[in-house]
C-alpha cells in the first residue's frame, strides 16, 4: 500500500505534537518530511483494523528479544536483593485489572516506567521494579453470570494471557515478587488489616445509603447502575438505608492534607485537598424545642457565621432523621413523595449546578437565636445528610442557591452584608463578596470578615453553637454486597452480636462451589456452608458477613506487599519494608488522585500507628502520564474499532520498536496518538542504528584532526548530558529526538571521513549505553557482536564532562526594537560587554542605529542582545 498516493480525509487533523515528533524521525533517518507527515492519508475507515504495510526489519526482533528474555530470566538478572551496597531504588507501575489481553494503553503505561528503571539501574541503584495484579472485582462476577464460568477460572485465565504479554515487554520486573489479589495467601492479610483496624477503632459498622433494586432485591454499585436503572433487570433504583462497613479515614483528614513532603503533580495534590475539603468555620443551633422532641436543636455548619441574621429558611436533607419527627401531617404525603424522587437520584445529580432546586415545606419552624425569628424547614434534594450535617441555613441574599429557592418559593431576602455603596434598596441578585455587617443587631458595622469570628465567639457564649471544622471527606464504605472480593471476616451472633473472627482462623475463604444466577444477590448470601458458622467466642449458631471487600482496599497497601510476598507473619516484613519502602517512583494515571492514591496514603498513616510501618506517606514520587489515543485521535474504544493490539506489532518490528515509539509519541505526561507509519518510522531508526553498528571501523582514519576530535568529544558528551537529564525527568520523546541526531552526526562523520575507528567505537559504545534502557534487546544483542562483557545493563551509563559539552560556538541574536537584525557566530565564552561591542558595530544594525539615539542595550547570555531606541 503506498500511502503516499491516498488523499488524506478531510476531518482529519494530525496532533501538532505527533508532527513535530515525525519530523524529528525524518531528519533522523534522512527522510523528506513530507514522506513521513503522509502518515495520516489514509482512505476513510483506516483505523478500523485495516493492516498497514510495516517495516522490513533487517535483524529478527523475535528471535533475539526471545533470546535475551530467556538469558536474562535464567540468570535472574533482575532479582532484586537487599543489597545495602548500592543505593536502593524502588520503582512501581500502577499494576493492571485482570480483564485479558493488554492493550497499547497499557503499554503506554508500562514501557516508559520499565525504561525509567533501567535508566536508574544502569546508574547504579539497586532497583526493584515488581508485577502483580489486581484481581478481584465486578467484571470477573458478571462473566461468571453471563459465561457460566467460575470469578477465579475467568481471572486465571487471563493473568495468565497478561504474564505472557508482559513477558513479552521486555521488561525488568521481579517475577519472583508477584502479587495476586485474589489468592487468599494476599487477601488473608486484607482481612488481618480489618481486625487490626476493628481494634483500634478505625472499622465500624453503620447505617449508610446504599443503591437499592426492588426488583432484584438486593444492593448496587454505583457501576452498577445505568441511566437510574439496574444494569440487570432495568428496573428504577432506589437509595436505601442498610447496614455497612466503614474505614475511619476522616480520623487522618488533617494529616493527608499535609501533601508538603510530596513531590507529586500539583494538580493531583490539589485535588486530595479539595476532595478532603477542610473548612473553618462554626456550627450554628437552631432551636426546635416547641415540638417536644429529644433532639430540641438543628445543628448547621456554615463557613458565613457573618450572614447568620439573615437566614429566612431551613433546609433539611431528604434522609435527615429530623424530617419524619418535624413533619406535620398535612404536609407529610408531599413530604414522603419528594423524599421518595430524592432517593432516586445520585449524588451527582442532586448537587448538578444548573439543576433548578426545588424543595418541600415540611409544616414546622425552628427558631434563629440571634433575632428571635422563626424560620420555616423544608427539605430539598440539593441537602446531603452525608455533607455536613445534613442541614443548611437559608441566606438567600448572600448565597446564590439560596437566591434561586427563596424567588422560587416567595421567602424574604434581607441583606445583611451590605455591597460597597449599597443605598438599602433589594439585591436583583446574591450578594456574596465581603462587606459590611447591617441588620445584624450589635454586629452592624463590622468587617463581614472580623464579623465571623465575632458572631462565633457570641454563639459559644451563648451556648449556641461554637467556632468549628468540617470536611467535605466522608469515610470510606468498604461494603460491597458481591461474591468476587475479600470477606469480611465478621460473624453475627444471637448472643454476642458482632464479633469478630480469631486472626488464627484466618483467612475466611471464597466458596469454589457458589452458584452464579441472575438473581441480583451475591452467592454469599445463598450458600450454607459459608453463612452458616458458629460463634467463636459462644460457640452459638450464627452467620457470616455476606459483603466483601471494596477492591481499593487490595490496592491500598499492595506496594508493601510487594517487599515481602511470602511473608507469613503479617502483611509485609517490617525489616524489608524499611529496605524497600517507600516507593521511590511510582507512576500511574491522575484520575486516581481522590481514591486509590488518597486511600493509599491513609493504609500507610493506619499501618504506621499499628507499628508495622516506621514511614507514613507510600510514595515518594508521584508521576502521572497522560493517555495514547487510537488512530483516528480519538480515545481507543471497542465501539469505535480504534483499540490497537501490541502483540501484532511486536510479531513484526519487535517491543523494542514499540517501546521507542510510545516515548516518542510525545511528552509523556501529555499522551498522544498512537501511529501505525509511525512506529514503522522507529523501526527503520533501529534498523539504521543496526547498519551502523555492523560497520567495520578498520576503514576510517587512524587519526583525525583535532577540531574534528573535539566535535566528537562535544557531540558525544552533550547527547550524554541530554539524554541523562531528560529520562531523569521523564522526557521521553526529547531523549529519543537527542539519540537520532546523534546517530545522524556519527553517519555524517562516517561518510566524511572526520571521526576515527578508534573515536567510532568510542562514540557507537556510548550509543548503545544510552539506548539500552529504552532498546533493551537490540542494545544486549549489539553489544554482545562488539564483544563487550555481559551485560549491558549491568554497567554505568556514562557521564558526561560539562566543559567538554559546552558549544565552542553560539548563534547571538541582535534585535532592535525587537526585530531581528542580525545574527552572529561567536565564541561561546564571550563576556557582556564583548557581546554589546560587537552587537552595536554589527554592519547590518548599524543600518538601523544611523541617527538614532539608543536609550539602553540588553544581553541575555548566550541567546540576544536587545537594542532600545528612544
Amino acid at each position: 500500500m503506498n500511502l503516499g498516493d491516498t488523499p488524506r480525509p478531510p476531518t482529519r487533523v494530525p496532533c501538532p505534537l505527533v508532527t513535530l515528533c515525525h519530523k524529528t524521525v525524518s531528519k533522523a533517518m534522512q527522510l523528506t518530511p513530507g514522506a513521513v507527515l503522509k502518515e495520516n492519508a489514509l482512505r476513510p475507515g483506516w483505523f478500523r483494523g485495516q493492516k498497514l504495510a510495516m517495516t522490513e526489519m533487517k535483524y529478527n526482533p523475535q528471535e533475539i528479544e526471545r533470546k535475551w528474555q530467556e538469558r536474562w530470566a535464567k540468570d535472574t538478572l533482575y532479582k532484586a536483593k537487599e543489597d545495602s551496597t548500592r543505593p536502593k531504588y524502588y520503582s512501581l507501575t500502577m499494576f493492571p485489572y485482570t480483564s485479558g489481553d493488554l492493550h497499547i494503553g497499557h503499554w503506554y503505561a508500562m514501557a516508559p516506567s520499565d525504561v525509567h528503571s533501567r535508566f536508574k539501574l544502569m546508574q547504579g541503584y539497586n532497583v526493584m521494579h515488581p508485577m502483580g495484579f489486581d484481581a478481584f472485582g465486578l467484571p470477573a462476577e458478571n462473566a461468571a453470570i453471563n459465561h457460566g464460568i467460575h470469578p477465579f477460572s475467568w481471572t486465571m485465565d487471563n493473568i495468565q494471557r497478561m504474564r505472557v504479554q508482559l513477558r513479552s515487554l521486555g521488561a525488568i520486573y521481579d517475577w519472583d515478587r508477584e502479587v495476586i489479589t485474589c489468592l487468599p495467601e494476599y487477601y488473608k492479610w486484607n482481612q488481618w488489616l480489618f481486625l487490626q483496624f476493628l481494634k483500634k477503632g478505625l472499622a465500624y459498622r453503620a447505617k449508610a445509603p446504599a443503591n437499592w433494586c426492588p426488583s432484584c432485591q438486593t444492593v448496587l454499585a454505583n457501576e452498577q447502575v445505568v441511566n437510574g436503572s439496574c444494569e440487570r433487570c432495568g428496573t428504577e433504583v432506589t437509595r436505601k438505608e442498610m447496614e455497612q462497613w466503614f474505614f475511619r479515614i476522616t480520623q487522618y483528614a488533617d494529616e493527608l492534607l499535609d501533601v508538603s513532603r510530596l513531590d507529586w503533580p500539583e494538580k493531583v495534590k490539589l485535588a486530595q485537598v479539595n476532595w478532603i475539603g477542610r473548612s473553618e468555620g462554626a456550627e450554628i443551633n437552631f432551636d426546635i424545642s416547641e415540638y417536644g422532641l429529644t433532639q430540641q436543636e438543628i445543628r448547621v455548619f456554615t463557613t458565613r457565621a457573618d450572614t447568620v441574621y439573615g437566614v429566612t429558611f431551613m433546609v433539611l436533607a431528604p434522609e435527615h432523621p429530623l424530617v419524619n419527627m418535624l413533619t406535620q401531617p398535612q404536609q407529610r404525603s408531599e413530604v414522603e413523595a419528594y423524599a421518595e424522587k430524592a432517593k432516586r437520584q445520585t449524588e451527582i445529580e442532586r448537587l448538578a449546578v444548573d439543576k433548578e432546586k426545588t424543595g418541600v415545606f415540611i409544616g414546622a419552624y425552628c427558631v434563629n437565636r440571634l433575632n428571635g425569628q422563626r424560620v420555616p424547614i423544608f427539605i430539598a434534594d440539593y441537602a446531603l445528610l452525608s455533607y455536613g450535617t445534613g442541614a443548611v441555613m437559608g441566606v438567600p441574599a448572600h448565597d446564590t442557591r439560596d437566591f434561586a429557592f427563596a424567588k422560587r418559593y416567595g421567602l424574604p431576602i434581607p441583606v445583611v452584608i451590605a455591597p460597597p455603596n449599597w443605598d438599602g434598596t433589594a439585591l436583583s441578585e446574591a450578594y456574596t463578596e465581603p462587606g459590611v455587617m447591617v441588620n445584624s443587631g450589635p454586629f452592624n458595622g463590622l468587617p463581614s470578615q472580623e464579623g465571623m469570628m465575632k458572631v462565633a465567639e457570641y454563639l459559644s457564649q451563648k451556648g449556641w453553637g461554637k467556632p468549628t471544622v468540617s470536611y467535605r471527606l466522608r469515610d470510606w464504605l468498604i461494603s460491597r454486597q458481591r461474591y468476587w472480593g475479600t470477606p469480611i471476616p465478621i460473624v453475627y451472633c444471637p448472643r454476642d452480636g458482632i464479633v469478630p473472627i480469631p486472626e488464627e482462623q484466618l483467612p475466611v475463604l471464597l466458596p469454589e462451589d457458589a452458584e452464579f444466577k441472575p438473581t441480583g444477590e451475591s452467592p454469599l448470601k445463598s450458600h450454607p456452608g459459608f453463612i452458616n458458622t458458629s460463634c467463636p467466642k459462644c460457640g452459638a449458631s450464627s452467620q457470616r458477613e455476606s459483603d466483601t471487600m471494596d477492591t481499593f482496599v487490595d490496592s491500598a497497601w499492595y506496594q508493601f506487599r510487594y517487599a515481602s510476598p511470602a511473608y507469613q507473619k503479617g502483611p509485609t516484613d517490617p525489616e524489608k519494608a524499611r529496605f524497600w519502602c517507600p516507593v521511590d517512583i511510582y507512576t500511574g494515571g491522575a484520575e486516581h488522585a481522590t481514591k486509590h492514591l488518597l486511600y493509599a496514603r491513609f493504609i500507610g498513616k493506619a499501618m504506621r500507628d499499628l507499628g508495622l510501618l516506621d514511614f507514613d506517606e507510600p510514595f515518594t514520587r508521584l508521576y502521572c502520564q497522560g493517555i495514547i489515543l487510537g488512530e483516528d485521535h480519538e480515545k481507543m474504544s471497542k465501539s469505535r474499532g480504534n483499540v490497537v493490539n501490541p502483540d501484532e506489532y511486536v510479531s513484526t518490528l519487535g517491543a523494542d520498536a514499540i517501546r521507542c515509539f510510545l516515548m516518542f509519541v510525545g511528552p509523556w505526561d501529555q499522551g498522544g496518538s498512537w501511529s501505525s507509519t509511525g512506529v514503522s518510522g522507529i523501526a527503520r531508526w533501529l534498523n539504521r542504528v543496526w547498519d551502523m553498528a555492523q560497520r567495520d571501523p578498520q576503514i576510517l582514519p587512524a587519526q583525525t584532526s583535532e577540531a574534528d576530535l573535539r566535535e566528537v568529544q562535544r557531540w558525544t558528551h552533550r547527547t550524554v548530558k541530554r539524554v541523562t537529564t531528560d529520562l531523569e525527568r521523564f522526557r521521553f520523546n526529547t531523549m529519543l529526538a537527542a539519540l537520532m541526531e546523534f546517530c545522524n552526526f556519527l553517519s555524517k562523520g562516517w561518510e566524511d571521513k572526520t571521526i576515527s575507528s578508534q573515536g567510532w567505537r568510542q562514540a557507537m559504545e556510548t550509543l548503545l549505553l544510552l539506548m539500552a534502557p529504552s532498546a533493551p534487546h537490540l542494545a544486549e544483542e549489539l553489544w554482545e557482536r562488539a564483544g563487550h562483557s555481559y551485560s549491558i545493563h549491568n554497567h554505568l551509563l556514562p557521564k558526561w564532562d560539562e566543559a567538554l559539552a559546552a558549544d565552542e560556538e553560539i548563534t547571538l541574536v541582535v534585535q532592535i526594537n525587537g526585530k531581528v537584525r542580525d545574527k552572529l557566530v561567536v565564541p561561546a565564552s564571550i563576556s557582556e560587554e564583548e557581546a554589546k561591542e560587537m552587537a552595536l558595530a554589527s554592519p547590518k544594525a548599524r543600518l538601523h542605529l544611523d541617527n538614532q539615539r539608543i536609550a539602553r542595550v540588553i544581553y541575555v547570555p548566550g541567546k540576544l542582545v536587545s537594542i532600545v531606541t528612544g
